[in-house]
């Protein structure tokens, strides 16, 4: 049995964004870490950080962006999961709600936006739509 981490951590935001929770910690992983950071440079998040808990645990925590008492993010959407991944190539990459939103991607590269990907002329695993 496998443990999607990723989409926890999705389903960890998304809920904290229903019931207007200002940040979220979950366990820490380089993947979620990478995704923070994605949503952190294209201004979804406030901010990230990682603390350490006991036992030299680490943990993640996610600072949530609230404009005027609403979430920035509208919808954050898993893609790819463990059971069936989805990837896609440089020509297949299709903008997220005609461009108002962004594929995080995994590529060789590291973790990116649609955008990056496509300046770098790389595709990759799309791990989840965000707008």
């Amino acid at each position: 049995m496998s443990i999607d981490s990723v989409g926890n951590f999705l389903t960890v935001i998304r809920n904290a964004l229903q019931v207007s929770k200002r940040s979220v910690t979950v366990p820490f992983s380089t993947m979620k870490m990478g995704i923070a950071d994605v949503l952190k440079q294209e201004g979804f998040i406030r901010d990230f950080e990682i603390k350490e808990g006991e036992r030299q645990q680490k943990f993640l925590v996610v600072h949530l962006k609230y404009f005027e008492g609403k979430p920035v993010i509208n919808q954050i959407t898993r893609i790819s999961t463990p059971g069936r991944r989805h990837y896609e190539g440089l020509r297949n990459l299709t903008p997220v709600i005609g461009g108002l939103g962004i594929s995080v991607l995994s590529t060789n590269a590291g973790i990116m936006t649609d955008k990056q990907a496509r300046k770098l002329l790389v595709g990759g695993e799309v791990l989840c739509h965000v707008w």
